[in-house]
């Protein structure tokens, strides 16, 4: 058990105090913006077939769908093969064949694996799935190496870390003759992964976090989002992945779902995603609830309306920041984004000067300018949505459109990063999750300061992430306090984006998912099945107790 973790200090990698995967600036003229450079321009001039990987075997169902660029949606980029019912029940079966060895096989042994492929992924990967994420994904180069880099990094490296801890911990007594310990069993089944199209770290840890434990999983990955997926599961196997462990199955929900849904072995769900879909997903496993072999572990991470409550002590430059890279990073589609922030009314004029200077400065376009700060959202869909909230906002009586508005799908699915202000607390776009970059202020009296925490608390279904900011540290203290169940994250001084793996785990709770922390052993924990185990070196041999005795 001890050699991975030596393994991990011998390279110089020590989670226990905190030192997660260092961030490449990628600035002018820098090494690794060159090479970068020199991966997207190969990556983006040719086409690839992905097919399903099906107990390590490619397969092609000839019924197809586009990878392509969200900035220039007439860029194809690859074309991938989508799954059915046969090809789903296929990838189950592979899933048990590899189960049989797979949930035997010692965590020193799956540990060494993962933390294979966290050396691939730092070294000879880092440009070719960063790449991937920024041309299908459309993310900066700064937000790709956050994400596709340095955050699936410290999954692989962290999450061995967590299963020691779990493995190590053990019943605090055995009291002679007997000897009392716990092991850590896997499920009996597949998990079914669904990862999002936003995270190229999620889409990497969702199948791999349970497989990691002994557990083999179906992954499905958003389908506006198998390129970079794609390249994890050819890096897996390269580091050493059974065949079959993780099978790769994208293609629709509706045609991949129920078949998982309705299997006897679905032994764990690993979810990020929608809101609704989640739901949805719970509804159907509790419908089928009598035909599984174990009860299915239901693990989700949803959506959010994440906030920014800002008091009058507040650093006017930080909260300027804050709110621009809260806001606007990754077009804000992270359900982490600061949607919705409270300003009070006496330094509102300042900010806002600031706050408008600052945003009219964001370039947006193609990702592979590196002098771009925002690029394009994700897809059609996600264009007319967003579109339709900002819509709404400049028609209303109520709201008043200060930054951006504007949005062109005729070249690539681009949003200026807009900003709505409202005197209405519930406002549609202070309520509603939008997942774009749509930030919306609220300008509150700060004799109200009390009424705008439980306004705060109360204007969301949503408790994902959110922030408070201000120098004064009583008021700070009072927010925190009033604010407890309203962000699973939650920030003082700082935006509400960005937690670390190994440093911030992840995770919101009400309608933002089961908050069982991606990046800590609680995830881990849920895709073990405990069993007990009480040995008597020197077991009874008469039934008969002392107080039987004749007087």
């Amino acid at each position: 058990m001890l050699s991975f973790i030596f393994y991990l200090l011998f390279v110089g990698y020590t989670p226990t105090i905190n030192q997660s995967m260092p961030i490449k600036d990628y600035a002018p003229g820098s090494p690794e913006k060159e090479t970068l450079l020199t991966k997207l321009n190969e990556m983006s001039t040719e086409i690839i077939d992905i097919p399903l990987i099906i107990g390590g075997e490619e397969i092609r169902t000839g019924n197809t769908a586009n990878c392509v660029m969200p900035h220039d949606h007439s860029h194809v980029l690859a074309a991938f093969h989508q799954a059915g019912e046969k090809e789903v029940q296929l990838a189950i079966d592979a899933s048990q064949d590899a189960w049989k060895s797979w949930s035997k096989t010692p965590l020193e042994e799956r540990a060494n694996i993962f933390l294979k492929a966290g050396d691939l992924l730092a070294g000879p990967w880092r440009d070719t799935i960063n790449a991937a994420t920024m041309l299908n994904m459309s993310k900066n180069a700064y937000q790709a190496e956050i994400d596709s880099a340095c955050e699936m990094i410290d999954f692989f490296r962290f999450n061995p870390w967590y299963a020691q801890e779990l493995a190590n911990h053990q019943p605090m007594y055995s009291p002679e003759p007997t000897k009392n310990s716990v092991e850590l069993r896997p499920l009996e089944g597949f998990v079914f992964a669904v990862s999002p199209f936003n995270f190229t770290s999620i889409g990497g840890n969702l199948p791999s976090a349970p497989a990691l434990m002994g557990n083999v999983a179906l992954w499905k990955p958003a389908s506006s989002a198998v390129y970079p997926a794609y390249f994890i599961m050819q890096m897996l196997k390269e580091a050493g992945l059974p065949d079959g462990v993780i099978n790769f199955i994208p293609g629709r929900g509706s045609l991949v779902g129920p078949t998982v849904m309705d299997s006897p072995l679905l032994a764990g769900v690993h979810f990020t995603g929608s809101t609704r879909v989640f739901q949805g997903m719970w509804k159907q496993i509790g419908e089928n609830i009598q035909t599984y072999k174990t009860y299915p572990r239901i693990v989700g991470e949803t959506g959010g309306k994440d906030f920014c409550v800002a008091h009058e002590s507040v650093n006017k430059d930080a909260l300027v920041t804050a709110m621009v890279r809260g806001a606007f990073e990754y077009q804000g589609q992270k359900c982490s984004a600061m949607s919705r922030a409270y300003i009070p009314t006496p330094i509102w004029e300042e900010i806002k000067d600031k706050y408008a200077a600052e945003v009219n400065t964001i370039k947006m376009g193609n990702p592979e300018d590196f002098s771009n700060f925002m690029n394009a959202v994700i897809d059609q869909s996600a264009f007319d949505s967003i579109s339709e909230f900002i819509d709404y906002a400049e028609a209303a009586d109520d709201a008043e459109i200060i930054t951006g508005g504007r949005c062109d799908d005729a070249k690539g699915y681009f949003i200026e990063p807009t900003t709505i202000v409202t005197d209405n607390p519930k406002f549609r776009t202070m309520c509603e999750e939008i997942f774009g970059p749509v930030l919306t202020i609220y300008l509150y009296d700060p004799k109200d300061w009390e009424a705008t925490l439980k306004l705060v608390d109360s204007t969301s279904e949503y408790a994902l992430t959110g922030c408070v900011m201000g120098e004064d540290m009583d008021a700070v203290a009072q927010a925190k306090e009033a604010l407890t169940h309203a962000a699973g994250n939650f920030y003082i001084n700082d935006k509400p984006t960005g937690a670390v793996v190994g440093q911030q785990p992840f995770g919101g709770s009400r309608a933002s998912g089961t908050n069982d922390k991606a990046g800590s052993m609680f995830n881990l924990v849920r895709w073990v099945s405990q069993r007990t185990i009480k040995e008597n070196v020197d077991p009874p041999t008469d039934y008969r107790y002392p107080f039987l005795g004749d007087k």
